[in-house]
């Protein structure tokens, strides 16, 4: 089963053009959405979750419409979106008994099988008499994922799952999403380029609505490989180094910013190459759509 998306577009009333003719497709396993906020990310994703209307295009994951046959895609698809809201005065184990409940696992013993296996898998099986208003912050998104995961869904859509948690609640939630990846077809969506880097074989770059780029991160790491440069300038120089180089990324070092430009040769003799990886190749892809909208 493949999921495909074909001249997909979205407009909100205030004109606000969030996806522009977008053209993809995701096979079984991770695919990794990159891009910053406000991107259009999250409203690519309610769009597929079908929580969103379409202006134009179309969707289809197998030989379903995903625009047009909702209440099926809704049968085969688990959602942990940015931000949701759980009843905290309810504990994980019977709010995940009600929805596996709405989800149409009507028989009670299979219904608990499922859920003692669900927060089993999650390890939160200790804590499955707490109520959820006690829950970490980790806690509560592997609560989400668990809820995501009942009735095995053919598709899986999670929407910044590692934002705001601390190193060990983002390993437990990336090992996580790594091995569900291993069956079916999950749709990471994040502005956190480690979470892709680390999980996903594909992935697609998005900014101001549009695609910058789909294939796998090898793909795009070598295609600039030897053309990101590094410099250490003084904060006095940073403006003009702006001015005079393809500046795609900058960060402070020791006080002191240090600048990454583009650039097919090296831009002088001050500057070193840099050992490319995921997140340069999204400042670059950032940087080249924002110079070609300058031009227009």
């Amino acid at each position: 089963m493949q999921l495909v998306i074909k001249d997909l577009s979205k407009t909100y009333s205030d004109n606000t053009q969030a996806l522009k003719n977008i053209n993809l497709t995701v096979y079984q396993g991770m695919f990794g959405l990159l891009g910053p906020n406000g991107a259009g990310k999250s409203t690519l994703m309610r769009i597929i979750a079908t929580l969103q209307h379409a202006d134009s295009g179309t969707i289809t994951l197998g030989d379903i419409d995903v625009l047009q046959q909702k209440e099926t895609v809704r049968q085969i698809l688990g959602y942990l979106p940015q931000e949701f809201g759980l009843y905290p005065r309810v504990s994980a184990e019977t709010l995940l008994d009600h929805l596996a409940s709405l989800k149409g696992l009507v028989n009670r013993g299979e219904r608990k099988e499922v859920v003692d296996a669900m927060l089993q898998r999650t390890n939160l099986w200790e804590a499955r008499k707490r109520n959820l208003g006690a829950y970490s912050g980790g806690m509560k998104q592997r609560f989400g994922i668990a809820q995501a995961l009942i009735a095995n869904p053919k598709l899986i859509i999670v929407d910044e799952p590692t934002a705001g948690l601390d190193p060990a609640e983002r390993n437990r939630i990336l090992n996580l999403l790594s091995e569900i990846g291993e069956s079916t077809i999950v749709i990471l969506s994040t502005h956190i380029v480690d979470d892709i880097n680390e999980l996903c074989t594909h992935v697609g770059i998005i900014s101001n609505g549009t695609l910058l780029f789909k294939g796998r991160p090898i793909e795009a790491i070598e295609s600039i490989q030897g053309k990101i440069w590094k410099k250490r300038v003084s904060k006095a120089e940073l403006l003009e180094a702006k001015n005079h180089f393809n500046v795609i990324s900058e960060r402070l070092l020791a006080g002191s910013p240090q600048i990454h430009v583009y650039s097919d040769e090296k831009p002088d003799e001050h500057f070193e190459e840099v050992a490319v990886d995921l997140e340069e190749v999204y400042f670059s892809k950032i940087f080249e759509e924002g110079t070609v909208a300058q031009s227009h």
